[in-house]
């Protein structure tokens, strides 16, 4: 019999991975449209009417594409699995958490908080903690909207 499959995996590690790994993209993220902002505010500073620059157009497609291709190789090397049903959720509905951590404290609420989505909806591919991770996913997620829309 075969030990590795009767005994549940480590699920530590992959969970600290998939927080990591969200944490650094909600930073990234978070300093990447700073950086937009503040080129376009210099872009077009002598413009009066209406002013966007490649980089605004550019600023979601690229942030998306990266998080993308960045979960997609770190989920493969942490063995997370299914990635199809993970990675869509985590990449379009991030926004909102996000957005309610940076809108609350910052950066550094949008990088704990992006750790915790990513950790979460990463839990959820677990049959042992899929409960856990949904219920922590959605927790998250409506707390947010709270904090948006309040």
């Amino acid at each position: 019999m075969n030990a590795s499959r009767t005994e549940p995996r480590a699920v530590i590690p992959q969970m600290s991975g998939a927080a990591i790994t969200g944490a650094v993209l909600a930073c990234g993220a978070v300093s990447f449209f700073v950086w937009v902002t503040h080129h376009g505010d210099q872009a077009c500073e002598k413009t009066d009417g209406l002013c966007w620059t490649w980089w605004d157009w550019a600023a979601i497609p690229l942030t998306l594409t990266t998080a993308l291709i960045i979960l997609m190789i770190v989920y493969k090397q942490l063995g997370i699995r299914p990635r199809l049903a993970v990675i869509p959720p985590t990449i379009l509905l991030a926004p909102f958490p996000l957005l309610a951590g940076q809108a609350t404290a910052g950066w550094w609420i949008a990088a704990i908080t992006g750790g915790a989505w990513s950790c979460s909806l990463a839990l959820a591919t677990s049959s042992r903690y899929r409960i856990r991770g949904i219920a922590a996913s959605a927790t998250l997620l409506l707390a947010s909207l709270v904090v948006l829309y309040h």
